[in-house]
């Protein structure tokens, strides 16, 4: 993520050196209290991170950057030891909460830390961020986007997931957003106070996948001059997330295995084994046990991994989370690109929905920045205004009336076009197209039938 700027407030001064050094693309300034920190410009800053280290001192500081620098985000960082409950500094302003235990050489400090940032980026545009509504509750969630059913059952498959030790198994097609379900997962369960390793292995050749993972020893293989850790003995008591697992070959699955059953790792080179304390989290955009059937995926690591999945449904799947994800993606790519209030207008909207996204999210967010690129600050984006929404919802020969065809006869063809793409967009599933088109199963049914 492209941050302008961050100040940071406090004495974990080694913290904020580290993050840095761990994610290079945070401008980060540091100054030991509030009063040296007010001497700076808070124009150009994207948000403020305030240590706490009690709670009276803390309160007072807070209320003080509100009072002198209204209208500048503060995510607060507490100590364990303060005593007091998140929600306390939510209610005193904090747009959020980081946990002081969090350390910046875990995997997850500065992905969590984005993730706040992004909420504080989206407070000062003046729109609501810590949570947005999700049917008639509220997302839990705030990174993840979504108002449908399908992803309401989601986010209960989540909070399930996150109170179980299980191995889960993400599966979903490419850009649908399985790392930030994995990454949530592991934030509602008993490890979030400890490293979230992500690593894609469809990004490494095989030669490199083992040593990666499980580290090597001094002298193992040319170039190995000294010792190396793997990502597994990284994430030690938090969580490892295997994006694209179809992607490995049977001896490096076989070995996987091994390291699921026992919990033991063994790095390359060497002749012991280091007991491991890790929860794993996979993913694959294939459907697993269609490569178990052509023997191209282990079937006992398979059900080694599926022990709790949860499919993350395509956009075409849910239609209803198109429009609030474009609004998401407008406000968080409009305060980067210094071009705030650009809003859809209700055609704009309609048309994106009718669209099947094979890219999924990723395809929705690269249009909206690409939208966000030749509109204005505070535009008002129409159908024309993006690459793929069409002139007219049907081809004009859907709509035209056929020589000697009644009105009657027009619409019901209209219809079944309509029922048509409806079915293809819902991959053939009949409950989810009725229950999309608003009508009862019984009624789509009859529809079809006629």
């Amino acid at each position: 993520m492209s941050i302008r700027a961050l100040l940071w407030i406090g004495r974990a001064r080694q913290f904020a050196g580290d993050l840095i050094a761990d994610a290079p693309s945070l401008d980060v300034t540091w100054e030991r209290n509030v009063e040296l920190a007010l001497a700076h410009s808070f124009d150009a800053l994207d948000a403020v991170v305030l240590d706490v280290d009690d709670e009276p001192s803390g309160r007072r500081d807070l209320e003080r950057l509100h009072r002198e620098r209204p209208g500048c985000p503060v995510i607060v960082r507490v100590r364990k030891d303060v005593g007091s409950e998140p929600a306390d500094w939510l209610e005193a302003g904090a747009v959020a909460v980081l946990p002081g235990e969090l350390r910046a050489s875990d995997g997850s400090a500065s992905r969590r830390l984005s993730d706040c940032i992004e909420r504080a980026v989206l407070a000062r545009s003046g729109r609501p961020v810590p949570e947005r509504r999700i049917g008639r509750g509220r997302s839990p969630f705030p990174a993840i986007v979504g108002e449908s059913p399908e992803m309401r059952r989601v986010f209960e498959l989540i909070e399930r997931a996150g109170r179980s030790r299980a191995t889960v198994l993400v599966s979903g097609e490419t850009g649908t957003g399985k790392e930030l379900i994995a990454r949530a997962v592991h934030d509602r369960s008993a490890r979030r106070e400890h490293a979230f390793v992500a690593f894609n292995c469809a990004a490494f050749p095989e030669s490199l996948l083992e040593s990666e993972l499980y580290g090597h020893a001094k002298g193992a293989f040319t170039g190995a001059n000294r010792e190396k850790p793997g990502l597994v003995e990284t994430a030690d008591r938090g969580t490892l997330f295997l994006d694209e697992i179809s992607e490995t070959s049977g001896s490096f699955q076989a070995k996987l295995l091994r390291v699921l059953q026992e919990r033991e790792v063994r790095a390359v080179g060497s002749t012991e084994s280091r007991p491991v304390d890790v929860r794993v989290i996979a993913a694959s955009n294939r459907d697993l046990l269609t490569e178990v059937r052509h023997g191209r995926f282990r079937e006992d690591l398979y059900y080694r991994l599926a022990v709790f999945p949860i499919r993350v449904p395509p956009l075409r799947e849910r239609p209803s989370d198109v429009a609030p994800l474009a609004e998401f993606f407008l406000a968080l790519h409009g305060r980067r690109e210094h071009k705030a209030r650009v809003v859809l207008s209700e055609e704009a909207a309609q048309r994106l929905a009718m669209h099947d996204w094979p890219g999924n999210v990723r395809e929705l967010e690269n249009e909206m920045q690409r939208a966000l690129a030749l509109a204005e600050p505070g535009d008002r984006l129409e159908p024309a205004d993006f690459s793929l929404c069409p002139t007219d919802p049907l081809p004009s020969e859907a709509v035209a009336i056929e020589p000697g065809e009644s009105l009657r006869e027009s619409l019901q063809r209209l219809e079944a076009q309509l029922l048509r793409r409806a079915l293809k967009a819902n991959g053939g599933r009949r409950a989810a197209t009725a229950r999309n088109l608003g009508i009862t199963r019984e009624g789509l049914y009859k529809k079809m039938k006629r």
